[in-house]
């Protein structure tokens, strides 16, 4: 039996949706009943469609009783997670050649790196990046020359916009193809106490260089529990990729039999055959709560509490912050990876992996059985897949091969999810409690205010925050630069934590999946540009940030003033970001998911 609450959340997403969900599934029947479009192309269009193949790729594009796949990828090869796909357009290619059928790269999307950009310009122009990536997407496939699709990407705003594209052809069977995370390298623990040893000045930048290029040394995806490795796991989660496949190694057999096999199931389910499972009949209300309990299951990253909701929008679906915070009250965390515990996702695939979570879920009545996958029934993603005499089989996930990182039946790390919404006087803001210590859930000091993480962190090297307070940065949402992550942040506040003050954060930008320790109120709604009571704010305010109760507040009167004015144009300017302009003017509230679309 499905649990009471997860019914009541799933139930009241599909009524207040009728009118959007019913307006895009006629659009995508409309797409659908134009039936093979390739077939409706004119010669002219053909020609330029099939010009670059040889002859035989040409006559398996233009004979219309085969299955033409359009990939979109990401890849390029100065991201590590992204850098494995170089070959899988060949593989692709080849699998599907010996089936009779073909598939061209549709178009490659923008791929930036959340790494290279944290404190950079191009960090405010990251998340704009996400509606970019769904923007391209949308192009690749608008050659409409394709009878089903495969999405190459993985990491944080890459594979929310790819799903949010591939949307607009939703009546085409979809699939992700993940690659996997690289090889552990140095613990979780050991980073963090060097990156706060060079934010007190204890270790120069050598060290520091060091114990990066230790800890990010592979292709692959970064090995703690961030932004992109939350995609994967919801993702599966929402049966958008085969079971078991997200947290497989890059280089392993068991990669490259994964990939082949997704390219065959997927040629298989072209409109027209028996098998037709479009997009649309995959991604409804069912698989979205599935992904958001797997998310509050894991402590995934807060960066969801937005893409889920944009992410919804472009299926038709309407998610609010209430719905995500009713269920973090009732689904449990089950799992322990860094920033909840000294774990990274290679330590969590061996305890079971997706499909160990999912056992779980299922034990508890926490997700829905019943909801439509691409690939077969849900009951296939409680299984793992294995090569067996080189046979790629799913046998049944076993009970927790880790006790510290997935909880065994019977036991959770944490009766509720990780993540908790706020509202008071300063407004609307998500909470990730799950790496938070009870001690330190509920504080109340003074405010420091800030513009920006450069100004805190210059603060902090001058001594000035030795002391009790809740730090506010503002003017960094999305209207304003861009919503930036602010990971600049972590170290100093995490020191003066250590150091025996009462600290939180309190800000209408971004963190992610690795926030850490800190209780921090993030995306806080409506953001200071748009009038929000944060850019009212002024140093001594008495803030109370209660992640217990949750509950966002200023206790000084906030009567009588006005709101702070900065001049952002370093900050919109330069390096690219003028030419996000028309997107920081379109963009909606985080809580309405941060974007440019309807």
């Amino acid at each position: 039996m499905i649990h009471q609450v997860i019914s009541d959340v799933t139930a009241r997403i599909r009524e207040r949706s009728v009118a959007r969900r019913q307006a895009f599934l006629a659009r995508i029947q409309r797409q659908a009943e134009q039936g093979k479009t390739r077939a409706a192309l004119a010669c002219g269009n053909l020609a330029h469609a099939v010009a670059a193949c040889s002859s035989d790729e040409k006559g398996r594009i233009l004979d219309m009783t085969r299955a033409n796949v359009g990939i979109v990828t990401a890849y390029n090869d100065m991201l590590s997670a992204h850098q494995p796909y170089q070959g899988y357009p060949d593989q692709i290619k080849a699998v599907l050649a010996e089936l009779g059928h073909s598939a061209q790269v549709a178009g490659g999307v923008p791929a930036m790196c959340d790494g290279v950009t944290q404190g950079q310009p191009g960090m405010d122009m990251s998340l704009f990046s996400r509606d970019l990536i769904a923007q391209a997407t949308a192009l690749s496939l608008s050659h409409n020359t394709f009878d089903a699709t495969l999405l190459l990407g993985i990491c944080d705003k890459i594979a929310p916009g790819q799903i949010m594209g591939a949307l607009s052809h939703a009546h085409l069977p979809t699939a992700f193809v993940p690659a996997g995370p690289m090889a552990s390298g140095i613990s979780n623990d050991e980073k963090v106490k060097v990156r706060q040893k060079y934010a007190a000045g204890e270790v120069g930048r050598d060290a520091l260089l060091e114990m990066e290029c230790s800890a990010y040394h592979a292709a692959g995806t970064c090995t703690f529990y961030g932004t992109a490795n939350t995609n994967q796991l919801v993702f599966e989660a929402m049966g958008l990729m085969l079971p078991g496949s997200a947290f497989v190694h890059p280089h392993s057999e068991l990669r490259r039999a994964l990939t082949a096999e997704a390219a065959r199931r997927i040629s298989a389910m072209i409109p027209g055959s028996p098998a037709y499972r479009p997009l649309s009949e995959v991604l409804d209300e069912r698989s979205l709560v599935n992904g958001l309990v797997a998310l509050l299951a894991s402590g995934g990253s807060t960066n969801h509490s937005i893409h889920m909701v944009a992410l919804a929008r472009a299926a038709g679906l309407v998610l609010t912050w209430d719905d995500i915070s009713d269920l973090s009250d009732v689904v449990p965390l089950l799992v322990r990876m860094y920033p909840n515990g000294p774990a990274d996702v290679n330590t969590f695939e061996q305890a079971g992996g997706v499909p160990g979570l999912m056992r779980r879920l299922a034990q508890e009545g926490l997700i829905h059985m019943d909801a439509t996958p691409v690939f077969g029934e849900m009951q296939d993603y409680l299984s793992r897949p294995a090569l067996v005499d080189g046979q790629l089989v799913w046998q049944p996930v076993g009970e927790s091969g880790d006790a510290s990182v997935l909880s065994p039946s019977g036991s959770v790390f944490q009766a509720t999810g990780g993540t908790k919404l706020l509202a008071g006087n300063l407004g609307r803001a998500v909470v990730k409690v799950s790496a938070v210590a009870p001690e330190y859930r509920v504080i109340e000091a003074p405010a420091r205010v800030f513009s920006s993480q450069h100004a805190v962190e210059a603060a902090y090297k001058a001594g000035d925050l030795n002391q009790d307070a809740v730090i506010v940065v503002r003017h960094n949402g999305p209207a304003a630069n861009g919503m930036p992550e602010l990971h600049k942040l972590m170290p100093v506040l995490g020191n003066l934590q250590k150091a025996g003050y009462k600290v939180a954060l309190v800000t209408d930008g971004r963190l992610s999946g690795a926030s850490g320790k800190i209780p921090a109120a993030i995306h806080v709604t409506p953001e200071a540009l748009h009038g929000g009571a944060i850019g009212l704010l002024a140093d001594g305010d008495l803030l109370r940030v209660d992640a217990v109760n949750g509950s966002l507040d200023c206790l000084t009167d906030l009567s009588g003033r006005t709101q702070a004015e900065i001049d952002l144009t370093l900050e919109q300017e330069g390096w690219g970001r003028e030419l996000f302009s028309v997107m920081r003017r379109a963009v909606s509230s985080a809580e309405c998911g941060a974007t440019i679309f309807d």
